[in-house]
């Protein structure tokens, strides 16, 4: 059975609550690597008004079976009523990379 991978996608308000849940995640070992994107610009629709705002986007790559439990963690301390986190799965990746990821992490069942 081949394994399963995400990449989580997450905004967050500010640089210094992104590195704060990038390292919670790693230190956790929860995930292999998470980018911090700077300064990305988001328009959605909250509330019946059009927002703009800055924000940060952080690229989580994990092992999938890890996926509920950084979904709970992020929802716990994210200072967002609802926060964008959405899981992609990682349909190719090299293999050898996939493996880190696998040997970073504490895969959790």
């Amino acid at each position: 059975m081949t394994k399963a991978y995400h990449v989580i996608l997450c905004t967050f308000p500010n640089i210094d609550i992104a590195t704060q849940c990038a390292h919670a995640l790693i230190e956790k070992k929860l995930a292999a690597c998470v980018n911090i994107l700077p300064a990305i610009t988001s328009i959605y629709a909250w509330e019946g008004q059009i927002e703009t705002a800055q924000e940060q986007l952080l690229l989580i790559k994990i092992p999938a079976e890890n996926y509920l439990i950084i979904e709970n963690l992020i929802k716990q301390t994210h200072p967002y009523d609802v926060p964008e986190i959405i899981a992609l799965p990682i349909e190719r990746g090299l293999p050898d990379y996939l493996q880190w990821i696998t040997n970073s992490c504490h895969v959790m069942s």
